[in-house]
């Protein structure tokens, strides 16, 4: 009873706020757009593993009771190509932005696992984490991505997990030099680098929305713990 009644305090609060922003002025409004104009970079390579991108995406969109007005991110889609990028399932996602196109700021990269790190196109991609790391931008990767990430001796200065240690090593090769930084993990965050092997979907989202301040750390982990546990779980 008390978390269905604060999940109905939550709803009152949230119906306030919204008339709060929507008796301001249209120039306020503006300004608030103009300065919450952040875009998460969503990296996909042909192959892409789209349920790996669904947590992070959703959370930046959309609250628990629907979208955000004004929110504080915008997801955007980054190809190779600006033709359809097609998913392990079959879907096909239309790109905001190629290789080429991208903007040269933004608030996170986000690089989305799959069988694509597996083949040359996603060598495109190694001067993109470069230069994010440069930088200091948020850099997320999960699945085969936190791989390539091995192989490019990106993880060789920060702790890091990703779909086992021998994966890493075989995928890394000599690149690969710090086993003593893996952690037996579903995913870790360290120096802005947030890692996860595939089936840590929710916590490498979790991660992510607390480095990228999406919201305050007990909404994120009310988030976390509601997708996590389930809702009969929670409230029984």
């Amino acid at each position: 009873m008390a978390m269905i009644y604060d999940l109905q305090l939550r709803m009152l609060q949230w119906q306030s706020t919204r008339l709060h922003f929507k008796n301001k002025p249209a120039w306020t409004m503006s300004i608030t757009k103009q300065t919450m104009n952040n875009e998460i970079l969503y990296i996909l390579l042909p192959d892409f593993a789209e349920h790996e991108m669904v947590y992070l995406a959703q959370a930046v969109a959309s609250d628990e009771f629907a979208l955000k007005e004004s929110p504080k991110y915008v997801n955007k889609i980054v190809a190779p190509t600006l033709d359809p990028v097609k998913s392990i399932g079959g879907f096909r996602m239309l790109p905001d932005y190629s290789f080429d196109t991208m903007p040269e700021d933004y608030a996170a990269l986000v690089l989305i696992g799959g069988f694509g790190w597996a083949t040359p196109i996603a060598d495109k991609v190694v001067p993109i984490v470069k230069h994010a790391i440069e930088k200091g931008k948020i850099i997320g990767a999960i699945c085969n991505a936190a791989s390539f990430m091995a192989k490019h001796g990106f993880l060789n200065n920060v702790k890091h997990t990703g779909n086992g240690l021998d994966q890493l090593k075989i995928w890394g090769g000599e690149n690969y030099t710090n086993a003593n930084g893996y952690v037996n993990a579903q995913a870790v965050s360290d120096a802005n680098i947030v890692t996860a092997n595939g089936s840590a979907t929710l916590e490498f989202a979790k991660e992510l929305l607390l480095l990228l301040e999406n919201d305050t750390p007990e909404r994120i982990e009310m988030y976390y713990q509601f997708n996590k546990q389930g809702f009969c779980e929670l409230f029984k």
